[in-house]
């Protein structure tokens, strides 16, 4: 398979990501909390879904996150809750905030949160994708939500889509407070940096493994970081891109559902931890109930197969398959978000009981 050359770039410095600026629909500034999806909350209602920005620190971390909260919330109440991890380069206000808002119309109380070095959060160096800060970050947002007024610390669930998906099953392979797991598009980041999409780079590892040696060493010696990733993206360089992932998601996350915030942009030191890390190992430690979603035209849903078969000793597992969908459209479609949305409140009802 052709290699994807064109989606790796190296960038000197963070100022390359000022392209998303240039190309960014603006649609963040006609909403007050900056949210870029379709049907987002533009005020707080009584009676109403609400949104209630929250930070807290997780590891000396200042951590950015949305709480969504059910109509007619009542603080001294006690609710089912799910937090959600967002995708790579993702942040809370694009798809991860939709699906909240979603459950929390299903009376959920819910939390989307930007990762650590990531989005409105905090940390240094910028765009830092460390696997074991993104399953920390999982776990701090169980710290937090199951101290929030009206939470019932035993029904926690939790949801993860694409990279996020990855974090998640592997946040919840040890940590108990999740008595029900669902992903969506899943994608295992460890794999994908390690053997390329579709296992394109494999003759390329220990090439990569090299460039991301002399990052680490150039930002230790110099201070100066490298990066992988895109920054920005021409429209001809979207239309000769050939797998639907990376076509549309330049599309969803450059053009129709851009943010500031949100870039695809990676330290290439990351690589270090990404290339030896893999969501799927220890899969049989998941026991809770587990749901994985992926759509049926996805070229991502490889993934999500491979991880639900080492799913062995899950209490009740599900693999569920939104037919005609690819990855990047069950971020946003509406028919598709609908039977997701629908399939989601059906798992988490049944199993937060």
């Amino acid at each position: 398979m052709k290699k994807l050359t064109s989606i790796i770039a190296i960038a000197a410095s963070i100022a390359a990501a000022d392209g998303i600026n240039a190309q960014s629909t603006e649609k963040h500034t006609q909403n007050p909390w900056t949210l870029v999806y379709d049907g987002a909350i533009t005020k707080n209602e009584p009676g109403k879904v609400n949104i209630h920005p929250v930070t807290y620190k997780l590891n000396g971390i200042d951590i950015a996150a949305n709480v969504y909260t059910p109509a007619n919330y009542d603080a001294s109440g006690k609710y089912p809750a799910i937090v959600v991890a967002h995708p790579n380069g993702g942040i809370k206000e694009q798809t991860a905030g939709l699906y909240a808002q979603r459950l929390a119309e299903a009376g959920y109380i819910t939390m989307a949160a930007d990762a650590s070095y990531q989005g409105a959060s905090g940390g240094e160096p910028r765009h830092t994708d460390n696997p074991a800060y993104r399953t920390e970050d999982i776990r701090g947002m169980a710290d937090f939500i199951t101290k929030y007024a009206g939470v019932d610390a035993n029904r926690l669930g939790v949801l993860g889509i694409c990279g996020g998906g990855g974090y998640t099953i592997k946040a919840v392979q040890t940590d108990k407070r999740f008595k029900a797991v669902a992903t969506l598009s899943m994608f295992n980041t460890g794999e994908v940096r390690r053997n390329g999409f579709q296992n394109s780079q494999l003759s390329t590892i220990q090439e990569r493994l090299k460039q991301a040696t002399d990052a680490r060493i150039q930002m230790v010696t110099t201070g100066k970081i490298v990066y992988a990733g895109v920054s920005s993206v021409k429209d001809e360089d979207i239309a000769k891109t050939s797998t639907d992932l990376y076509r549309e998601g330049f599309l969803y996350y450059y053009r129709t559902h851009a943010h500031p915030n949100s870039t695809f942009l990676y330290t290439m030191s990351s690589l270090l931890d990404l290339m030896q890390w893999d969501a799927t190992t220890n899969m049989e430690l998941i026991n809770q109930p587990l749901l994985m979603i992926a759509g049926s035209k996805a070229d991502t849903k490889y993934m999500t197969e491979e991880a639900f078969g080492k799913a062995i000793n899950s209490q009740k597992k599900e693999l569920f398959q939104v037919e005609g969908a690819t990855h990047i459209q069950t971020y946003w479609k509406p028919e598709y978000v609908n039977q997701i949305t629908s399939k989601l409140n059906e798992f988490f009802s049944e199993n937060l009981k």
